[in-house]
């Protein structure tokens, strides 16, 4: 089954500029700089949808036939201040992460759970804003045990990797990452070998100022 990976990528985009055109039409003067925006205090909101797609060059699966599209909310809060470090100058992000996920290879499965994300922003670019990203969760998936990797239902989830932002407007971002992504029930169940993917994600984020 082929996803239309590029036709969803082109109707993010096509998102994005609509969310930044009212200003534009209203001749405001765009002030969108991360650095004054994400700020202690400040609240993030996202809607972020991704593409999942299983690999076998890390870990001991013997099939990548994993694949899905995945659906990511976020919230959060910017928990410190500016660290100054020069271009590695930033500060802190706590989100929490629902995940809402449709399995498409092997056969079709769903995954319902969540994480708790921690996210480091780096501040020195004005209005693109590198990040990285870790945290952890659980997750509940029909995947299993339907499929050899896993003999649960109930499973663990851990997820790190770089991402961007860019400032529409000075409270709106295009959000792009990807993620190392493992699915685990952590040796509570008689087979535990793990699934092991890459998880590409895009949307908007909203900034709310303290």
């Amino acid at each position: 089954m082929e996803f239309p990976a590029g036709r969803v990528f082109a109707a993010f985009c096509l998102v994005g500029t609509l969310v930044a055109l009212p200003g534009a039409a209203n001749g405001q003067k765009p002030q969108p700089v991360a650095r004054e925006v994400v700020r202690k205090g400040a609240v993030e909101a996202g809607l972020l949808g991704g593409f999942y797609q299983a690999t076998t060059l890390i870990g001991d699966a013997d099939s990548d036939n994993r694949s899905a599209v995945y659906a990511l909310p976020q919230i959060g809060l910017v928990l410190t201040d500016e660290f100054q470090a020069g271009d590695w100058s930033g500060n802190v992000t706590v989100l929490l992460e629902p995940l809402l996920a449709h399995y498409f290879e092997p056969f079709s499965a769903s995954a319902f759970g969540g994480t708790l994300m921690f996210k480091y922003n780096f501040l020195a670019f004005g209005r693109w804003l590198p990040f990285w990203d870790a945290g952890g969760g659980a997750l509940w998936t029909d995947l299993a045990p339907r499929i050899e990797e896993q003999s649960t239902e109930f499973n663990f989830v851990l997820q790190t990797g770089p991402g961007v932002q860019y400032f529409l407007t000075d409270r709106r971002a295009f959000t792009l990452g990807v993620r190392y992504h493992h699915i685990s029930n952590a040796g509570t169940g008689s087979r535990n070998v793990g699934l092991n993917a890459v998880l590409v994600y895009l949307g908007l984020s909203f900034y709310f100022p303290d």
